[in-house]
């Protein structure tokens, strides 16, 4: 074996610019690929997690059904058993909780439907990114009663600014009227237009009186540190709920349940990606293909030669084999190397996409994308480059069986 594999070391040498381009060939798809999943991968998280600070949290734990029918009667009847189990779980960043009703808002003459939440302001702040997301006016504070924090459209539409006053109609938990006057103390914008034209914040005591709410809430909204952690956080809380007698209805649920839209935009992305991928992984199938087959075609003759000799066919398919993995090996080596480089620069500098802001609002990111390296990124493009490469080099490998010697020893 030893001597194979220094005869086929100096066989890809003897025609070094061919050998050389392949092996760039093999390295820039490695690179590209490399650097295209660790891309892929840190915007994904860096969308998951601006979209969940920005409304949903990681996890949730609701009453069951609430987040297909959004009754306000369906409540987490006593969220002060729940928070008591919450401080003590590990990975576990912050949590809040929030109550929310439909309901019409009214000034002037303009009168919209909107969603009300109630929140607690410190604990809000600790979840999600809705203090710094304030344009004008400013944030609830823990003692506010009767003010409001409203979308930008929302605002715009009703046509209101901060101390104008509006009227909130809706129905209480009880079955009773709800209804208010609230003073606009904040103005925010998310980006995500469904949110900004439909959505306010009250303070949760507030909320509370309004709609008959009792200490009852509608969900437990919980942020994790990172998201390789939910899963884990999940199973805790689920096997807290198990054991809270009070309340046996509840369910948690996590970011995927909560934004299925997020969870399907990301399974297109990476669809297309792979397809992608695929595509380019085929084109430099096809050059190891091209070099070895006029390798073959070159060396015909040499063939002939060393089987009259008595080298037998698989010998001479074993030391092709080694000259394509050879050629592989080092390109995917070089492109490794380099892409993770590159891959790191950004990962620290991150790549400016303010260019495509108004595309990626709706998830509420702007500004810089950073790409993750992890070890998925690093090897599986690669892989699939040494399993497809090598199965490109078989077939003219195996078309070494069908020379015969006195033929190939002809051929000029």
């Amino acid at each position: 074996m030893p001597i194979d594999l220094k005869m086929a070391w100096r066989n890809v040498w003897r025609n070094p610019r061919r050998s050389l381009l392949t092996i760039f060939a093999i390295a820039f798809a490695c690179l590209v690929l490399v650097f295209m999943l660790s891309f892929q991968f840190g915007s994904y998280e860096t969308m998951i997690n601006t979209s969940v600070k920005i409304y949903t949290g990681h996890l949730q734990i609701q009453a069951k059904d609430y987040q297909e029918k959004r009754d306000i009667r369906l409540v987490v009847s006593d969220p002060k058993v729940i928070e008591k189990h919450l401080k003590g779980i590990p990975h576990l960043q912050g949590f809040t909780f929030r109550a929310q009703a439909f309901s019409l808002v009214s000034s002037g003459k303009r009168t919209y439907g909107t969603l009300v939440n109630g929140i607690d302001p410190k604990n809000e702040a600790s979840v999600s990114r809705l203090k710094s997301l304030i344009v004008k006016g400013s944030y609830l504070s823990p003692n506010d009663y009767g003010t409001v924090l409203m979308g930008q459209l929302l605002a715009k539409n009703l046509r209101v600014g901060i101390g104008n006053e509006i009227t909130v109609l809706g129905q209480g938990r009880d079955g009773s009227i709800a209804a208010t006057v609230l003073r606009i103390k904040g103005i925010f914008r998310t980006g995500i237009d469904q949110l900004d034209r439909s959505t306010m914040y009250i303070p949760l005591n507030c909320f509370r009186d309004v709609y008959a709410m009792g200490q009852a809430v509608h969900q437990v909204v919980m942020v994790v540190d990172s998201l390789s952690h939910v899963l884990s956080v999940k199973r805790q809380l689920a096997g807290i709920i198990l054991h809270l007698s009070a309340d046996p209805s509840l369910v948690v649920l996590d970011w995927e349940e909560l934004m299925p839209g997020l969870r399907q935009g990301i399974e297109m992305d990476l669809i297309s990606g792979v397809v992608f991928y695929l595509i380019l992984i085929l084109v430099v199938a096809f050059s190891i293909l091209n070099t070895f087959l006029m390798a073959i075609f070159e060396r015909t003759r040499e063939f002939g030669v060393l089987m009259a000799i008595g080298v037998t066919p698989g010998r001479l398919m074993r030391l092709l084999f080694i000259e394509s993995l050879i050629l592989t090996l080092v390109g995917i080596g070089a492109g490794i190397v380099v892409g993770v480089l590159v891959t790191r620069y950004f990962q620290f500098h991150g790549i400016d996409i303010s260019g495509a802001s108004d595309l990626l609002t709706q998830f509420g990111i702007t500004g810089r994308l950073y790409p993750r390296l992890s070890y998925i990124s690093v090897a599986s493009g690669p892989a699939a480059v040494l399993i497809i490469t090598s199965l490109a080099a078989l077939y003219p490998t195996l078309k070494v069986r069908s020379l015969q010697p006195v033929k190939a020893m002809e051929t000029v």
